[in-house]
């Protein structure tokens, strides 16, 4: 560089609006602090008011870590099951920000369950949350979304593997994260012609969150996972792609690798662990 001259960082995401259901802790909130580092503005749309010492997290403390972060947040109260709450979050969004560049549907509910152990309350909030949360959420943005030059919808959700041994033990969860799967795809070709990119993302291997650490395994399983942070640089690196590419199940390890990350032993929370594969990934 010549002597005298200032170095100029070209900040892709500064300025654009994100929206995210559930980014008050785990995948969505370290989604939030990637893109708030990168400049943007960040819509936290989550039901966490106070902290739940199991959970941990709130929307506030979510905001006051990105803002540290280097972004503009807007913390809402927000149950996705509710209509009217989901159409206040996004009027909200769009008279702090001027509008909605990119969603994420992270927001999801989990019981692994059989049929005949699942109640039927634990299936409901699964399917209101998992499948009709995020259509709705999906339809309140689209309007603003049609606006943006570079729109994502991003849902995180599996690709559809048909292996029986995924529906055998927890049916109705297999089919609520499938179904999340379903409508992006289905997105995909329906907002093709607006310039809409429409994905999905997951992870390889188990990533250490609060369902993981309170439902699932505990704190073996959760040894045996990786950060939060390597599901945010996957998403970073999807919503730096052009439009053009959509309606594709992504997969962390995959977008990395691709975009030149072979060396994830960062993310890993013990070091050198023995890693245990993500539900609906054969391994």
């Amino acid at each position: 560089m010549p002597p005298g001259l200032t170095p100029v960082f070209f900040m892709l995401f500064k300025g654009k609006t994100i929206f995210i259901s559930g980014a008050s802790r785990g995948i969505g909130k370290a989604i939030g602090l990637k893109l708030a580092s990168e400049g943007a503005n960040i819509v936290i749309a989550s039901k966490s008011v106070e902290e739940n010492p199991k959970l941990g997290g709130t929307i506030y403390s979510a905001a006051e870590e990105m803002r540290k972060a280097g972004g503009n947040v807007l913390p809402v109260q927000c149950d996705i099951r509710f209509e009217d709450q989901v159409q206040h979050a996004v009027e909200l969004s769009v008279q702090e920000f001027g509008g909605i560049d990119i969603l994420v549907n992270n927001a999801s509910a989990i019981s692994l369950q059989n049929t005949t152990a699942l109640e039927p309350k634990r299936y409901d909030l699964m399917f209101d949350i998992n499948v009709r949360g995020t259509f709705m959420v999906s339809r309140a943005c689209i309007p603003h979304l049609k606006k943006s030059a570079s729109a994502h919808i991003l849902n995180l959700s599996p690709p559809l593997n048909m292996n029986l041994r995924w529906f055998e033990n927890h049916l109705a969860y297999t089919i609520s994260k499938y179904d999340m799967t379903l409508i992006a795809l289905g997105l995909s070709a329906e907002l093709k012609e607006f310039g809409i990119a429409c994905n999905t993302l997951w992870p390889k291997t188990t990533i250490a969150t609060a369902a993981v650490q309170n439902l699932l395994g505990g704190e073996a399983l959760a040894n045996m996972s990786r950060k939060p942070e390597i599901m945010a640089d996957a998403a970073f690196e999807i919503f730096k792609r052009p439009v053009d590419f959509s309606g594709n199940s992504c997969l962390d390890e995959d977008i990395l690798r691709d975009a030149g990350i072979t060396d994830l032993s960062r993310y890993a929370v013990v070091q050198g662990a023995k890693l245990y594969p993500d539900l609906f990934i054969d391994g």
